[in-house]
């Protein structure tokens, strides 16, 4: 049965009940006021909603890109938990979840991927070993000055994104002309878990002379969740019968620690000179515990069948039901600093950086997973699955239940130790001049060139090491689930579990599965250096309503590689001619290089027809290099005594995506700060990225591959991708109601993306699917209110299904479920220095739901509830 939650309407009713708090505060005294306290007020009462929604609408109109901005005052606006949430307000912007909490950011439907993020202007490197995509939950959302995303790019900006770069700036010395000062505390409350986690910030900006100014903060969150999840793998077709070979029902505690600082140093050593030197450094952990109940199922072993239920039994066929508990750490960490200035000399001006970044993934003191294994055999044992709700399966012990629900039935299996590290470092220089020219007519002219060195290296290493051999069973570890779609027993405790682990270790009973630890860490282990050498020249004309931004950039790019070639031969396999007698690993490191260069040449246009209407358009040409595990010459050859392989490759000589991108908008602009825009893009994208899986005879890196059943699965580059669609907004404060009703503000964004390709489908045809990550349709909605120091918002963030992965088959796709979000959030500024707030984070419940679309039906492949998170706290500010 499901778990019983809070109601749509009990949720409603927490917020009532703290707006009714804050219409306490409101009905105070203070409501008496002098006509001095009335007109601070008045001031007051534009710092916030309506003054962040015209600060970002300004900043936007100033550009002379096509880009959507957020500032800092309208970041502090919603009730997101990171910065990844907070950008999911733009339009065309739709946010990848991992377990309720926004990661990563796809723009206009494209996969994470193919965006770029910088950080003060300095490419944030990505902590995950198979990623160039940079999750943004690993960044504080309250030491943000301001995130702006630009859809289109200037030959002066790296050139490596398709989707959009993502430019996120920290509050600098000069910010300022006063001091300031601010400081949050919170509260949050999670429903599933009845859990309150910790969250405080600070920033500052101190001037400390007319020439030199510090600025920098602090963020800590402690957030503790839960998450009720099943999923479902292998599924059959078996003479009309149709099942899941693997069910899974998991139950997740998870504990996320996030500290966050940065650091800023301003300085004018000279009137023409400003200098800076800042630092970033973000830590993120993550501690997961999770408790599963695994049916490994067969065929062979069904008795029955009926409309939506499936019956089966071990009297035919062993049933394996498996109990574990992964026992995770992983902590990821950004690190960002740079030196640089600018000096303006008059018709002449020069910008220098260099800075250095790293991040680095690193899982440690993982136990993943203790695993407790019962194999029915002829023993009575039944069991029925009920297919008839896509969102869950729910299983029925018909017999055998006295074996299926003792724990001490369950036999210690394993237990594997795993030391994952992942790092990623990057130098990079530049050094840009401009020169501005006074024409004739009184236009103006710059001309701007520059040069830009990025180097990079990316490492993986793992040492996964599985034990055999424990003397316990689950009757001596084991414990309660806290798991709510339904019962399912025991599963191993989490302190049990540790403590019986270790005395195994110190009593001498694991003996270490030698062969599968050393072919799992050679397996793993890449090393990739990308050089990226870099030139441009642009122009910048401009007249009074006309401004061209146009010129070519040039990126060379080499790539060096480095890997292994490891084999796993089981024992009466041929290798090399001979049949072995033992199970052998062979490791041999490989490398390659890879050099390329790209030219690329963008143009933007800029044209403010009126004084209210501005139209743009752009066109540039961009390129994304692999991620680096794709491209590491990794060679994973698994050849069973029956000579049949199982091979996984990666592909040096991967080609990177390259695109042209074409874009359109018009943009109005109300008298009160609001706006009103359409606009179009077009992206033609060649050799895109497939990862392909083909059975039979064939010969890649090398290796001949024979057989017929033998699998080996690589990434290719595709042929050619189309990605067309069209954006609205609308954002503005309703200034011209009558009465109270004038602090009403409104917002809408929509976007449509048709993004298409072709792949391999197995049978060597192609066959069209849509990009993974692209959703059709994308929208925000928010209605808001800001008067007299109350400020009210009720957003909602919907998002289209859409391709996840591509699998052999269209009905073997895997497809995430639509998602809508609603969010509320109630602030009240008590005076000039407090605001109280409260926040309801997915009040309706949204889940998480990815599946196969058939062919015979939908099929589940994994479902998640995390119910809502309210949050209260206050907030200082001098």
């Amino acid at each position: 049965m499901n778990k019983t939650r809070a109601s749509f309407r009990s949720r409603a009713l927490l917020l009532t009940s703290a707006l009714t708090s804050l219409s306490a505060v409101l009905a105070m005294p203070a409501i008496a006021q002098t006509a001095e306290e009335e007109q601070r007020l008045d001031t007051i009462e534009v710092v916030g909603m309506r003054e962040a929604m015209q600060a970002a609408i300004a900043q936007q109109r100033n550009s002379d890109t096509v880009e959507s901005v957020l500032t800092r005052d309208d970041i502090g606006q919603f009730p997101d938990q990171n910065v990844a949430e907070s950008v999911r307000r733009l339009s065309g912007i739709n946010v990848l979840d991992d377990q309720g909490e926004g990661r990563f950011v796809s723009v206009r439907g494209l996969d994470p991927e193919l965006n770029a993020s910088s950080l003060n202007g300095v490419r944030v490197p990505s902590p995950e070993s198979d990623s160039r995509a940079v999750a943004l939950d690993v960044i504080a959302s309250e030491l943000i000055s301001s995130v702006s995303v630009k859809k289109t790019l200037t030959p002066d900006m790296d050139a490596d994104t398709i989707g959009a770069s993502i430019e996120i700036e920290t509050t600098k010395g000069f910010d300022r002309e006063d001091p300031y000062f601010s400081a949050t505390v919170e509260g949050s409350y999670n429903d599933l878990n009845s859990e309150t986690s910790p969250k405080g910030a600070f920033d500052f900006v101190y001037p400390v002379t007319d020439n030199f100014g510090i600025s920098g903060g602090l963020s800590y969150y402690k957030r503790k969740t839960s998450t009720d999840n099943m999923e479902m793998d292998g599924w059959e077709n078996e003479d009309g019968i149709v099942f899941a070979e693997d069910v899974e029902y998991r139950d997740y505690d998870v504990e996320r620690e996030r500290v966050s600082g940065t650091l800023s140093f301003d300085w004018r050593p000279a009137e023409h000179t400003e200098l800076y030197a800042r630092a970033v450094v973000s830590q993120f952990d993550d501690f997961e515990q999770r408790g599963r109940l695994i049916f490994a199922l067969d065929a062979d072993s069904i008795v029955d069948a009926s409309g939506d239920t499936v019956t089966f039994s071990d009297q035919e066929e062993e049933i394996e039901v498996v109990r574990d508990l992964k026992d995770r750490f992983e902590s990821q960490k950004i690190e960002s600093y740079q030196v640089g200035g600018e000096t303006d000399l008059d018709t002449w001006k020069f910008e220098y950086k260099l800075a250095y970044s790293k991040a680095e993934e690193h899982e440690f003191d993982t136990q993943d997973q203790t695993e407790f294994v019962r194999e029915f055999d002829d023993e009575g044992f039944g069991v029925v699955f009920d297919y008839s709700n896509i969102e869950t399966t729910t299983f029925d012990v018909v017999s055998g239940g006295d074996l299926f629900n003792d724990p001490s039935q369950y036999e210690y299996d394993k237990v594997t130790l795993v030391d994952g590290l992942a790092e990623e470092e990057e130098w990079s220089g530049q050094f840009d001049i401009a020169r501005d020219y006074d024409l004739q007519n009184g236009d103006e002219f710059e001309f701007k060139t520059g040069v830009k060195a990025r180097l990079k290296t990316k490492s993986y290493s793992l040492n996964e090491s599985p034990y055999e051999g424990a003397e316990y069973n689950l009757g001596d570890v084991a414990g309660s689930p806290s798991y709510g779609l339904f019962d399912i027993g025991f599963v191993p405790a989490l302190g049990a579990t540790r403590a019986a682990n270790a005395a195994a270790f110190a009593n001498g009973e694991l003996e270490l599965e030698e062969l599968d630890a050393d072919f799992e860490s050679a397996a793993a282990f890449f090393e990739v250096d990308e050089d990226v050498l870099a030139a441009f020249v642009q122009g910048k004309y401009k007249t009074e309503k006309l401004t061209l931004v146009g010129g070519i950039r040039v990126e060379d790019t080499k790539t060096d590689m480095r890997g292994n070639y490891a084999e796993l031969i089981e024992e009466g396999a041929t290798y090399n001619g001979e049949v072995l007698d033992d199970d052998m690993v062979f490791v041999t490191p490989v490398e390659y290089s890879k050099d390329y260069t790209d030219v690329l040449p963008s143009l933007n246009l800029k044209f403010d027809a009126t004084d209210k209407l501005v139209l743009r358009g752009g066109i540039f040409k961009s390129v994304v290099r692999p991620k680096m595990s794709r491209i590491a010459p990794n060679q994973l050859i698994e050849k069973n005594d029956d000579d049949e392989v199982e091979a996984e490759f990666g592909n040096p000589n991967l080609d990177p995506y390259r695109a042209w991108n074409f874009d359109a908008s018009a943009e109005y602009y109300f008298d009160n700060g609001g706006v009103i825009q359409l606009g179009a893009f077009h992206k033609r994208i060649r050799d895109f990225l497939v990862d392909v899986e083909v059975e039979g005879p064939q010969t890649f890196a090398g290796y001949v591959f024979t057989g017929e059943d033998d699998v080996v699965a690589y990434s290719i580059n595709g042929d050619t991708a189309t990605v067309t669609g069209l954006e609205f907004n609308y954002q503005q404060p309703l200034t011209f109601l009558p009465g109270l009703l004038n602090g009403t503000l409104v917002g809408f964004n929509y976007t449509y993306t048709d993004a298409e390709g072709e792949i391999p489908n197995g049978d060597g045809g192609m066959r069209s699917i849509p990009l993974p990550a692209s959703a059709k349709n994308t929208y925000n909605a928010m209605i808001g209110y800001d008067k007299g120091g109350l400020e009210l918002r009720l957003t909602a963030s919907y998002r289209d299904e859409y391709l996840d992965e591509a699998g052999g088959s269209a009905g073997e796709d895997r497809y995430i479920d639509e998602h809508l979000q609603i969010d509320a959030s109630a602030k009240y500024r008590i005076n000039d220095n407090f605001q109280v707030f409260a926040d309801l984070v997915n009040l309706n419940d949204a889940n998480y739901l990815a599946y196969q679309k058939g062919p015979d039906r939908s099929r589940l492949l994994q479902y998640e509830e995390y119910s809502y998170t309210a949050k209260f706290g206050l907030r200082y500010t001098y």
